[in-house]
């Protein structure tokens, strides 16, 4: 079963969700990822550098900086203010969506 809005799959979700504490890299995105969702979440490597260049070309993430550390090029990437408001917009949708079964039943 899809995840998700057509805008916004769950790994897409947590990647933004991640990228709010500001700029990381692709190891550090899959990390709070990780324990974003308590391990639910768990892109693999070519997942996820798919879901951040897709995110990239719909410009709600940007990439901040390269640097090299230990011979390996490092990407960090910046979520933009329109990936900001899409991920606020999908947490709104998520909460009324929960709320229908969240809230105290009348008897």
């Amino acid at each position: 079963m899809p995840r998700g809005t057509s805008e916004v799959s769950e790994p897409m979700y947590f990647v933004l969700t991640a990228l709010r504490a500001g700029p990381l890299h692709g190891h550090a995105i899959s990390k709070s990822i990780k324990e974003l969702s308590a391990g639910r979440v768990q892109p693999s490597v070519g997942t996820l550098y798919g879901i951040l260049e897709r995110l990239n070309e719909r410009g709600v993430i940007i990439v901040d900086r390269e640097e090299t550390v230990n011979g390996r090029n490092r990407r960090y990437f910046r979520i933009t203010d329109e990936g900001q408001a899409l991920v606020e917009a999908e947490a709104r949708r998520m909460q009324e969506a929960a709320s229908l079964v969240l809230r105290p039943s009348s008897t």
